[in-house]
């Protein structure tokens, strides 16, 4: 079994939300194979406390807007790892610390990614255009074929 359509593009709405207050890292898991609760786990990093709960806020206002409101949170108060649990979409948002601690993703290594686009994964803009060679002066060396 996959993640329903309409899991996948909660978890968008949820991944931009947390991509637009600069989380780090943002990732989608199909989970539904493993868990009957749930089918898409949402993981986001914050440099720091506050950024985590900015984020959370976010992601809560993003859903909301989407008609999706969450049925628990927990963790909101400490700032480190808070989960917002809207039914078939559970956002893991982590203190960067703690989400190489806990190390998620491996835990659920089995669990196909999501796509997510590229606005919703938390990418540096700056850093993206870096690797894909889109700085100043890469469309020349394109064009030609020289550095």
């Amino acid at each position: 079994m996959t993640a329903t359509d309409h899991a996948v593009e909660m978890a968008v709405v949820a991944a931009r939300a947390a991509s637009d207050r600069k989380a780090q890292d943002v990732v989608a898991l199909d989970v539904s194979d493993q868990l009957v609760l749930t089918d898409v786990f949402v993981i986001a990093s914050g440099t720091n406390e506050r950024q985590v709960v900015a984020v959370v806020d976010a992601v809560e206002e993003a859903m909301h807007r989407a008609g999706a409101t969450a049925t628990r949170r927990e963790g909101k108060a400490e700032g480190r790892w808070v989960l917002l649990d809207f039914g078939d979409v559970v956002v893991h948002v982590q203190h960067a610390e703690d989400r190489t601690y806990y190390a998620l993703e491996r835990l659920w290594k089995d669990c196909p990614a999501v796509p997510l686009p590229a606005d919703a994964r938390g990418e540096d803009p700056a850093a993206a255009r870096a690797e894909f060679g889109d700085g100043p002066g890469d469309a020349a060396i394109r064009l030609t074929g020289e550095m």
